[in-house]
């Protein structure tokens, strides 16, 4: 076990490019299809050698936050200490940039990044098939936020597809400030089911508009029923001048814009938070 060493992971922010409900499994699991992408703005994990599990929030979200014997930080850290039989603890740091329930994986990346410290504090090859076990019992997103590198995720998010020439890309995501709780969409949809997408590598950002104008997102609209204000979002997003796709991510309520350069996006962000000062709005890359 290393000593008297601290370390650091980083936590992107995910965002969902298409997202496709494509079945039910008798469990009452979703089947998915999701193009997801990772951004160059997130939260932070500090891990420190300690004698017993301890976690502390800082960061501009810390009190949106459960208690953290609530946290997925925690149930991660527990459940990867059981599954290797370590005799250890950890003293986790939480910087918590992102919005909380939003959508961008925040809960998810945070765990992910959590368990890629812990690995290496204890010793633990993150390549061990008992680490993907341990993140997927976790939660969907879990697995493909800690590979981190873009791919096509389906079934319950244990079938990962890396895929490369999506980005990098200047994008701006903007969140009303409402949590969205993803049982309650998914409880909210209605309908058939989408089929999968056959996703091909692009050569430009021309190329992936064109192939996210043939998909989108089917928790869009349940979301939007119950938080109207994500409606709100993108009608001012479609708005902006230059504006090359604009969508919920994931369950919501975050949504994103891709744009032609960063100045774009970054103008973009200005005339939001003039007009909307009470939304979070961050510009970004995303598919880093």
């Amino acid at each position: 076990m290393a000593a008297d060493h601290t370390y650091s992971e980083f936590a992107p922010a995910k965002v969902n490019l298409y997202l496709h409900v494509t079945g039910r499994r008798d469990d009452g699991y979703h089947l998915l299809d999701s193009l997801v992408v990772f951004a160059d703005v997130g939260d932070r994990i500090t891990i420190n050698e300690a004698p017993v599990l301890i976690l502390r929030h800082a960061g501009p979200f810390a009190d949106a936050l459960p208690r953290p014997g609530q946290n997925l930080i925690v149930k991660a850290a527990t459940a990867l200490r059981d599954a290797f039989s370590i005799d250890a603890g950890a003293a986790i740091i939480l910087e918590k940039n992102l919005p909380v329930a939003s959508g961008i994986g925040g809960g998810s990346a945070d765990a992910a990044a959590a368990i890629r410290g812990l690995c290496r504090l204890w010793d633990i090859r993150v390549d061990d098939p008992r680490v993907s076990q341990v993140a997927l019992s976790l939660g969907a997103d879990i697995p493909v936020c800690l590979g981190g590198t873009t791919c096509v995720m389906r079934g319950i998010g244990e079938e990962l597809r890396p895929v490369s020439g999506v980005g990098p890309f200047a994008a701006v995501l903007v969140n009303p400030g409402i949590d969205v709780p993803t049982p309650a969409v998914f409880k909210a949809r209605t309908g058939w089911f989408s089929d999968p997408v056959a996703w091909p590598d692009p050569s430009n950002v021309g190329d992936v508009i064109s192939n996210l104008l043939q998909t989108h997102n089917d928790l869009e609209v349940p979301a939007i029923s119950l938080a109207p204000e994500i409606g709100d979002v993108l009608a001012a997003l479609a708005d902006i001048p230059g504006v090359l796709q604009a969508r919920m991510s994931g369950s919501g309520a975050t949504c994103f814009a891709i744009f032609e350069t960063t100045e774009a996006a970054q103008a973009a962000t200005a005339q939001l938070k003039r007009g909307h000062p009470a939304w979070w709005t961050a510009a970004t890359n995303i598919g880093v």
